[in-house]
């Protein structure tokens, strides 16, 4: 299997060179070459098996091929539950069910990809240590650093947006040692996003650095993420004898993607909603076809704050223009307002705690459920454990949220950070 540029089809390199390259010499983001149609035969619950034979093909001529059943038992060693909207009640055809993707080690669905270009990535021999560059509105940087700690021979330096994260994504960020350096970047995402990008142009610093990024726009964070997307429609198909249908959080489009790409390979997936915050981008593309990218606002679901999606082109070049990506998804944009009422309406009627992310994607669901009779069973994408937001959340459901025991112990760690401008020069002088 190659991959290819999104925009240079004939830049074709291997699995393990995507990985530690990120993004393509011509700026663009790697695509597989290839869409095989998967049957997989795995247990849907037994997620490092499933990850075995799904990514197999990926893998297949790579260096990383034989690698492949240690990496995924590495990176799939807790679960992504399928449940029902109320805490420990099975999934129903009838009701909105969820997807539960936060029992990772920071308490978020990027565990699944960090961990599994972590593992990767280790097992790749290299010259010289390896840089990561990671722009984060909130939850990549944790799950990222958290992923490669200590990890020998590479260095890992995470930005992201000075005050536009949440009290608890931020002790995330800036908890580490050793390898793991973050930077607080006076401005918005879109800034760090655009610093990591800038940072993979720039000469001087591809010949001082090895330079690779954790961010969605990495291919070794999108294929790992197929993997619960099968599961869960897997489950459903065998179940109830339909597609599922999942309503996702949406910001820089990575997880959208890994479910577009999932339902490419063969998944039983039906219909698949991006659910915006404020930051309406995507539904303002697919209502008007023109795309407009924008700075971003700051919102409640802070790590969907994103005004110019990096995994679009990703998406468009499945689908190239509007029409052809509005026929193969919907996307609508959930406000704050909405969110707090969605949080309150269904902590009280089903006792679900939704973190604000999780919240815009249930707003989202309903919306759509109510209009439409498509077949399917749906599905919210739980993305983030409640308790990374519980300063929003508490005052609104009028109790304390439960904090993992892996979110407890952050706090028991110094944490460290450096403020810099929103300039490349800047980043060049820490790094």
């Amino acid at each position: 299997m190659r991959f290819a540029s999104t925009r240079n089809h004939a830049e074709q390199v291997t699995l393990s060179a995507a990985l530690e390259r990120g993004l393509a010499a011509d700026g663009g983001l790697y695509m597989p070459t290839e869409w095989p149609q998967l049957a997989p035969s795995a247990d849907p619950q037994d997620l490092p098996a499933l990850a075995l034979q799904l990514l197999q093909p990926f893998a297949a001529g790579d260096v990383l091929q034989h690698e492949l059943p240690a990496i995924v038992r590495e990176a799939f060693n807790f679960p992504a539950p399928l449940t029902g909207v109320a805490p420990g009640t099975p999934i129903s055809r009838e009701t909105t069910n969820v997807l539960e993707l936060f029992h990772g080690p920071t308490a978020a669905f990027k565990d699944f990809g960090a961990r599994f270009l972590a593992a990767a990535l280790a097992r790749l021999p290299r010259e010289r240590a390896l840089q990561i560059l990671v722009a984060t509105s909130g939850d990549t940087g944790g799950a990222v650093a958290a992923a490669f700690h200590r990890r020998e021979r590479v260095e890992v330096a995470v930005l992201f947006p000075q005050g536009l994260v949440s009290p608890t994504q931020e002790r995330q960020l800036t908890c580490w040692d050793a390898n793991v350096r973050s930077f607080a970047v006076r401005g918005r995402f879109d800034d760090c996003q655009r610093l990591v990008k800038q940072a993979f142009a720039d000469t001087e610093l591809r010949e001082r650095f090895q330079l690779s990024s954790a961010n969605s726009i990495n291919l070794g964070r999108l294929l790992p993420q197929m993997v619960y997307y099968w599961s869960a429609s897997l489950t459903v198909q065998r179940r109830f004898g339909l597609p599922a249908c999942f309503a996702i959080p949406s910001g820089n489009l990575g997880n959208a993607t890994a479910c577009v790409w999932a339902r490419r390979l063969g998944a039983p997936i039906g219909t698949i909603l991006l659910a915006h915050n404020a930051n309406s981008t995507v539904p303002d593309y697919l209502r008007d076809g023109i795309f407009t990218p924008r700075p971003s606002i700051a919102t409640l679901s802070s790590a969907m704050d994103v005004g110019n999606p990096s995994n679009l082109e990703r998406l468009n070049a499945l689908y190239p223009d509007a029409p052809a990506l509005g026929g193969a998804l919907l996307a609508l944009s959930v406000d704050d307002e909405r969110t707090r009422m969605r949080i309150r309406e269904d902590f009280a009627s089903q006792g679900r705690i939704w973190c604000p992310h999780s919240a815009v994607a249930a707003e989202g669901c309903a919306r759509v459920r109510a209009a439409s009779a498509a077949a399917g069973v749906w599905s919210v994408v739980a993305t983030a454990h409640p308790a990374k937001f519980r300063e929003i959340i508490e005052p609104l459901i009028g109790r304390p949220v439960p904090m993992p025991a892996a979110l407890a112990r952050l706090y028991e760690r110094p944490v460290r950070c450096e403020q810099i401008e929103p300039t490349l020069q800047a980043l060049k002088q820490s790094l």
